[in-house]
């Protein structure tokens, strides 16, 4: 808590923070060796939400790692479903010799670990989405990148959000104030520079 207050305070930090959760089952996070159940992991999602409710929040989810049976993985989708994250960095299971997850005898078959995959990526897409479309319409500070195509640069807001504007080579690698207008093809946010 005191970490995400400082974060909520500092002028130093942005509002984006990025946690492994690997399972919303406790089973599986016990056998993932990991030290905290799924409960505190949503009591930290909802502490980031009351001090920083635009904050961005960023989900490590692993699927497939042995043992994981079909209601595991179910657990974890509803899980991630119902909390109030923005989208999902989703990992399949994948063997490495001299561990103790290697040892086991109870592997998930590959195609199951890629549908599991699959059904957690469209659920990514589905809160980036979600999120983004909290922010249209408002103005925001974007760390402009690179020229990518069609006479358009992109950039990331304070929060995370993945913009596109009209490209200024004056503005590569510097801030400035963006209006978020609209969700693109690309399911990025088309913006407009904002004159200060």
């Amino acid at each position: 808590d005191e970490i995400i207050e400082f974060v909520a305070t500092s002028d130093r930090f942005v509002p984006h923070l990025h946690m492994p959760l690997q399972s919303g089952n406790n089973k599986q996070l016990r056998d993932m060796r990991r030290r905290y159940k799924r409960e505190l992991y949503a009591s930290r999602v909802a502490k980031i939400r009351e001090v920083m409710p635009h904050a961005c929040i960023g989900v490590d989810v692993i699927v497939g790692f042995p043992g994981e049976t079909e209601e595991d993985f179910l657990e974890t989708y509803r899980f991630i479903n119902e909390l109030d994250v923005s989208y999902l960095h989703v990992f399949t299971y994948s063997e490495r010799p001299n561990t103790p997850a290697y040892e086991r005898t109870d592997h998930v078959d590959m195609g199951e670990r890629k549908r599991r995959n699959k059904m957690l990526n469209i659920l990514s897409d589905k809160k980036r989405r979600f999120f983004y479309e909290q922010f249209l319409g408002e103005t925001r500070e974007v760390l402009f990148e690179e020229h990518k195509t069609k006479g358009l640069m992109s950039g990331y807001t304070d929060n995370y959000i993945r913009i596109e504007a009209p490209y200024d080579p004056a503005l590569i690698n510097t801030r400035g104030l963006v209006s978020l207008q609209q969700i693109n093809d690309s399911g990025h946010v088309g913006a407009g520079l904002v004159e200060v």
